[in-house]
C-alpha cells in the first residue's frame, strides 16, 4: 500500500500542470541525462561481461614494438597536419583565407572541446571563431567554412567506404550491420546535400524551414551569398580522403606493433565502421561506442577478443588521445577563464578512465601481498568497487563540471577523494593516487569558478527517492531471497544473506558467489539492478540540476527604492523599476538600487541602476555582480542607454544594440507642413465623426476603470496578445486608479480608446504606458489620442514626450554576426515586420532616436538571452 501511494502521488505530479511544465522546461537536460545514464549502463555491462579478458589486454599492450609505436605517433602528427590543411582549404573554398597555424589551432581546440559537448563533432564547429574574426575574416565565412569542413568529413567516409564495402562483399566478410551503418551515413549526406541545394534555389525545404523557423533565414541567406570555389572544394575532399587513409594506416600499424599478422581488409572495415559510429555518437565523441564496434569488427576478421581490444586501444591512442592531449596543451599555454573550467574537467575525465583501467588490469602481486597483511581481503574488494564506480561517475560529472555547477564540483571533490584513498587501499597503486591528488588540487585551486547552485527542492526529492527505494528494495530483496526456493540459486538464504545480496545488487556491485540457475532467478536480480540504477540516476540528476534563486520581494526594499527614485530618478523606465514584478537590490550605502527579474539562472536588470552619481552606479553594479556570483546567477542589463556603455565597458562587459527609443521634442513639434498632411487628415476625420477626448485626474472612479477595462480586454482578445511586464505595465486596477487617464469617446459617450500617463523621471519629459482601443474605433484614433497627450504634457510644462522603444530598428552599420542577423531579420523577414511597422508609425511624429543596448558578460550568454527575455516579460 505504501509503494502504491507513492506511485499514485508521482503519477499525479506528472499529470498535473506542474509536472507538464517541469518536463517542458527541462526537456533538453532530461534527454541529455537519459543518454548519460544509458552510456554508464553500457559501460557497467561491458566491464562486468568482459572483465576477465580486459585484464589480459595490459600484458598484450606492454609487449608492443617501440619502433612501430613511434611510427604511429609520427603518423598522428601527419594526421593533425592534414586536419589543419583541410580547414585551410575549407576557408579557401569559401573565398576566404586563414594561416596554416590558425587552422591547426582551430582543429586542436575544437577537437578538444568536442569530447565534452553533446554531438561534439558537429557542435564544436561553432567554437573559437573570435581569434580568426580579429584577423579580418567575417563570421559568416567562418561558419560557412566550418560547414564545408564538416560535410566533407562525412563525404570522404562514404567515398572510401563504397569500394571497401564492395570488396568486402566480394570477399564475403561484410555483414548486414555494416551496410545499415553505411546506409545511415549515406542517407544523412544526401539529406544535407538536398537541403543545401534547396537553400541555394529557395526550394521547398527552404520554404518549409522559413515557415516554421523564420529566424533561420538569416543563416541561410548567408549560406546562399557565400559561393564555393569548386577547385578549392576538391582540395578539401582530397585532404579528407588522405585523413581516412591515415586512420586506416593507424589501425594497420597497431596490428603490427602488437605482433599480430596484419589484415588490410580488417583495418579498412574496422576503421570505416568506427568512424560511422563516431559520426552518429551523441556523447563523449564516440568513447565506448568506437571501442566496442571496432573490436567487434576485428573479431569478425579472426582476431581473438583480447587481441581485438588491445589493437583498438592502441589505435585510439594514436587517433584520439594524441590530438586530444595536443589540444589540451594549447589551453595550458593560453590560460584564461575558459581554461579554468576546461582543465579540471579534462583531468577529472582522464582520472575516471585511469580508475577504470586500473581496476580492470591485474594488480602488482608484491604490493597486493603487502596490503593483504594490513587490511582484510574484503576491504580490498570494496576498494576496487569504489574506485571503478567513482571512475564511471567521473566520466559524466566532467561534463557537468564544465558548466560551473557547484554541486558537480563537490561531487568531483568526493570522487577524487575516493580515488586517492581507494587506489591506495586496493593495491597500493600510488601512481594513480598521485594523479588523483593532482586532480584534487586543481579542483581546489579553481573552486571559485564553480558557483551555479543546484535545486534544493530536487535535491530533497532525490534524497527521499533514494531512501525510499533503498527501503523498498531491502524489503523486496529480504523477503524475495528469504522465500526463494533453493533451486533458483542453490542457496538456502538466511536474513543476513538476503540483506547482503540485496544491497550488492542494488548498488550494481554484483555478487560473484550468487549464480542464478534459471530465468526466474536472473529476472529477480535484474529487477533489483534496475531499481537501483534508476533511483541512483535520479539522485545524480537531482543533485546536479541548476536552480534559480527566488528572492522574495521585501516591502522595505520597495520603500527604500522609491525614496532613492524620488531623489535620483532620471529615466522614463524608472517608474517600472519599482513595479511589483521586480526584485529590488539596494547598494550597501543606500545611494543606489537596481531592479531585476530572474529566469534560467539569469538576473535580468532593467536598464541602469538608479544612483546619485556614476561612481555610485558603478559600485551598485559591482555589488550586484558579487551577489549574482554568490548565488549562481549571471547578470544581463536590458535597454541600457548609449551614454552609459563606457561604464559597463570599464567593468569588462559587452554590449549588443537592440533598438532605438524615440523622444518627441514638444517645443518644435507641429502639424504644419506637407510631411504632416496624412496625420492632419486622420485627425480631422476622427473629429468629423464626433469623437472627443477627456482627461481624467486621479483618483479615478471605479466606474471609469470598469469601462476602460472592457476596452483593454477587447484589445487583448482581438490582437491575440497577453499582458506583458518588466519594461512596461499591465492593466493594474490600483495603479491606474492613481494615474491620469486620457479617454476618447464617441457621440454616445462610449469609450473607444484610452491611455494612461505615468511618471517620467527624465527632466521635463512625459510618457505613457498602456494605449488600447476597441475593434470599432475609427482609423487614426491612436494618432488622435497621442496628440491630446502632447497637448496635455505641454500644459504640465513638459518639453518632450517619450514614445518608447522601437526594437531592432535604427542599426545603420552592422559589424558583428548578431547585429547582422538582427538587421537582416528586421529588414527582410516577414515574422519581424511588426517591428518595422512600429518604427514607421512613430516616425511620423518626428522623434529624436536614442540607441539602446543589451549588456552581458560572455558571448555565450547571447545564446540564451532571447529565451530569458521572453520569460521575464511575462507576468
Amino acid at each position: 500500500m505504501k509503494v502504491q501511494t507513492i506511485s499514485n502521488r508521482f503519477l499525479a505530479f506528472f499529470k498535473g500542470r506542474k509536472g507538464i511544465s517541469f518536463l517542458r522546461e527541462n526537456d533538453k537536460i532530461i534527454r541529455q541525462f537519459i543518454f548519460t545514464i544509458f552510456f554508464i549502463g553500457i559501460g557497467i555491462w561491458f566491464i562486468k561481461h568482459e572483465n576477465s579478458e580486459l585484464k589480459e589486454v595490459k600484458n598484450v599492450i606492454t609487449d608492443a614494438s617501440t619502433f612501430w609505436v613511434v611510427c604511429g605517433i609520427l603518423l598522428a602528427g601527419i594526421y593533425i597536419t592534414l586536419q589543419a590543411l583541410m580547414y585551410y582549404a575549407s576557408f579557401k573554398a569559401v573565398q576566404s583565407e586563414i594561416s596554416f597555424q590558425d587552422a591547426a589551432v582551430l582543429f586542436l581546440k575544437r577537437n578538444f572541446v568536442s569530447v565534452f559537448l553533446p554531438a561534439g563533432g558537429i557542435s564544436s564547429l561553432a567554437f573559437f571563431t573570435k581569434p580568426i574574426e580579429k584577423k579580418g575574416v567575417k563570421p559568416t565565412q567562418i561558419h560557412f567554412a566550418s560547414i564545408v569542413y564538416g560535410f566533407v568529413g562525412i563525404l570522404s567516409v562514404i567515398i572510401v567506404a563504397i569500394p571497401a564495402l564492395l570488396y568486402s562483399l566480394f570477399e564475403g566478410t561484410t555483414g548486414s550491420g555494416e551496410w545499415y551503418a553505411f546506409g545511415a551515413v549515406a542517407g544523412l549526406s544526401l539529406i544535407l546535400y538536398f537541403i543545401y541545394v534547396s537553400v541555394l534555389k529557395k526550394g521547398s525545404i527552404y520554404r518549409f524551414i522559413v515557415k516554421f523557423f523564420p529566424s533561420a533565414e538569416v543563416f541561410m541567406e548567408d549560406l546562399r551569398s557565400n559561393k564555393i570555389i569548386r577547385d578549392k572544394f576538391m582540395h578539401v575532399v582530397f585532404y579528407s580522403i588522405l585523413i581516412e587513409f591515415v586512420g586506416i594506416a593507424h589501425l594497420y600499424i597497431a596490428m603490427i606493433a602488437l605482433g599480430f599478422t596484419p589484415s588490410l581488409s580488417a583495418a579498412i572495415m574496422g576503421y570505416i565502421i568506427s568512424v560511422i559510429f563516431l559520426i552518429v555518437s551523441p556523447f563523449l565523441r564516440g568513447l565506448g561506442a568506437i571501442e566496442i564496434s571496432m573490436s567487434f569488427i576485428l573479431i569478425q576478421f579472426g582476431f581473438s577478443n583480447v587481441n581485438a581490444i588491445a589493437i583498438t586501444f592502441l589505435y585510439r591512442f594514436f587517433e584520439f588521445w594524441i590530438p586530444l592531449l595536443a589540444g589540451a596543451s594549447l589551453f595550458l599555454f593560453s590560460a584564461n577563464k575558459l581554461l579554468m573550467r576546461i582543465v579540471p574537467s579534462f583531468l577529472l575525465f582522464t582520472l575516471g578512465l585511469i580508475n577504470i583501467i586500473s581496476v580492470l588490469t591485474p594488480a602488482i602481486s608484491e604490493r597486493l601481498h603487502v596490503l593483504e597483511n594490513i587490511i582484510p581481503i574484503s576491504a580490498i574488494k570494496v576498494s576496487n568497487y569504489f574506485v571503478i564506480t567513482a571512475g564511471l561517475f567521473m566520466l559524466v560529472n566532467a561534463a557537468f563540471l564544465l558548466k560551473g555547477l557547484r554541486t558537480a564540483w563537490w561531487f568531483a571533490i568526493l570522487l577524487t577523494g575516493i580515488s586517492v584513498i581507494g587506489n591506495i587501499t586496493k593495491a597500493i597503486d600510488y601512481e594513480e593516487a598521485v594523479i588523483a591528488l593532482v586532480v584534487l588540487i586543481s579542483l581546489i585551486v579553481t573552486r571559485k569558478e564553480y558557483y551555479i547552485k543546484s535545486s534544493s527542492h530536487l535535491q530533497s526529492v532525490g534524497l527521499k527517492t533514494v531512501l525510499i527505494s533503498i527501503a523498498v528494495v531491502l524489503i523486496y530483496s529480504i523477503l524475495g531471497f528469504y522465500f526463494l526456493d533453493k533451486k533458483h540459486f542453490n542457496i538456502d538464504f538466511n536474513w543476513l544473506q538476503s540483506v547482503k545480496y540485496g544491497l550488492q545488487n542494488y548498488f550494481l556491485v554484483g555478487s560473484s558467489d550468487l549464480v542464478p540457475l534459471d530465468r526466474f532467478a536472473r529476472r529477480f536480480l535484474l529487477s533489483i539492478n534496475i531499481c537501483g540504477f534508476l533511483s541512483l540516476g535520479f539522485l545524480v540528476y537531482a543533485l546536479i540540476r541548476p536552480y534559480t534563486i527566488k528572492k522574495e520581494a521585501v516591502e522595505d526594499d520597495f520603500t527604500a527604492a522609491k525614496a532613492i527614485l524620488e531623489q535620483y530618478g532620471a529615466s522614463a523606465l524608472d517608474y517600472f523599476k519599482t513595479y511589483d514584478d521586480k526584485t529590488i537590490f539596494i547598494a550597501e550605502n543606500q545611494k543606489a538600487f537596481l531592479s531585476y527579474r530572474i529566469a534560467d539562472n539569469f538576473a535580468v536588470v532593467l536598464e541602469n541602476p538608479v544612483a546619485e552619481s556614476t561612481a555610485e552606479m558603478k559600485q551598485c553594479i559591482i555589488e550586484f555582480d558579487k551577489y549574482c556570483y554568490n548565488n549562481g546567477l549571471k547578470s544581463i542589463y536590458y535597454r541600457v542607454p548609449e551614454e552609459n556603455l563606457d561604464l559597463f565597458t570599464s567593468m569588462h562587459k559587452k554590449s549588443l544594440f537592440i533598438g532605438q527609443e524615440g523622444v518627441v521634442d514638444l517645443s518644435v513639434f507641429t502639424l504644419e507642413g506637407s510631411a504632416k498632411k496624412t496625420l492632419r487628415n486622420a485627425i480631422n476625420k476622427v473629429k468629423e465623426k464626433g469623437f472627443k477626448t477627456t482627461i481624467h485626474h486621479a483618483p479615478i472612479k471605479d466606474g471609469l476603470l470598469q469601462k476602460i477595462k472592457a476596452v483593454s480586454d477587447e484589445w487583448l482578445n482581438s490582437t491575440g496578445r497577453s499582458e506583458l511586464v518588466f519594461s512596461q505595465g499591465k492593466f493594474d486596477w490600483e495603479e491606474l486608479k492613481q494615474q491620469t487617464i486620457i479617454t476618447v469617446e464617441n457621440a454616445e459617450e462610449k469609450i473607444v480608446a484610452f491611455l494612461n500617463v505615468i511618471p517620467d523621471y527624465a527632466q521635463n519629459e512625459g510618457t505613457y504606458d498602456l494605449i488600447r482601443k476597441t475593434d470599432d474605433a475609427p482609423n487614426g484614433i491612436i494618432d488622435f489620442i497621442l496628440l491630446e497627450l502632447f497637448t496635455y504634457l505641454k500644459s504640465q510644462q513638459c518639453t518632450a514626450v517619450n514614445l518608447g522603444l522601437a526594437a531592432m530598428s535604427g542599426l545603420e552599420e552592422a559589424n558583428t554576426f548578431p547585429e547582422k542577423s538582427m538587421k537582416f531579420a528586421y529588414e527582410r523577414i516577414k515574422y519581424f515586420s511588426h517591428y518595422k511597422g512600429l518604427r514607421d508609425y512613430k516616425e511620423k511624429f518626428s522623434p529624436v532616436w536614442y540607441n539602446k543596448y543589451l549588456v552581458y558578460s560572455h558571448d555565450y550568454d547571447l545564446l540564451q538571452a532571447p529565451l530569458v527575455l521572453n520569460k521575464v516579460v511575462k507576468p
